[in-house]
């Protein structure tokens, strides 16, 4: 790994730098994923797929804070998967005005195909990781996470 681009930062600024740098790369490797399958996805769009099929139909403001888009890019983006077929808009069932993004059948037939590059990506970030310390990496991720979210 190249750490010149590291040197000048302070412990602190590393590990923000560090965290972007992996999350690049996974980006990265993920869209190279993607390409190779012949599929016209970004990562973006991988991530919606993502939450809709592991977390089931939700709202288009749900759908854009969990994956970090502003509403209009987040209309973008579901135009985009929709024309494709993977997903569709439903009237919600307790109020009408409301609507819910789901997969469609080609969808969720997507993210099946999805979940083996997702996977061949996050074994290929750890593979010089014993499983410990892939434990070890997933409890400070969390531990991180959890204290950045914690507002006390």
């Amino acid at each position: 790994m190249n750490t010149e681009s590291l040197a000048f930062a302070t412990p602190q600024e590393s590990l923000g730098i560090l965290l972007g740098l992996v999350r690049a790369e996974i980006v990265r490797a993920m869209e190279t994923e993607l390409a190779a399958k012949g599929l016209n996805l970004s990562f973006t769009q991988f991530l919606i797929l993502k939450r809709l099929a592991r977390l089931g139909p939700m709202s288009a403001s749900e759908l854009a804070r969990s994956v970090e888009l502003d509403g209009g890019a987040m209309t973008r983006q579901l135009d985009h998967l929709e024309g494709k077929g993977y997903l569709r808009r439903c009237r919600h069932e307790q109020d009408r005005r409301a609507l819910r993004i789901e997969l469609t059948d080609a969808g969720n037939a997507l993210w099946t195909q999805l979940v083996d590059c997702n996977e061949r990506v996050l074994t290929a970030a750890q593979r010089s990781l014993s499983e410990a310390e892939q434990a070890q990496l997933q409890d400070y991720l969390e531990r991180v996470l959890h204290a950045l979210r914690d507002k006390s």
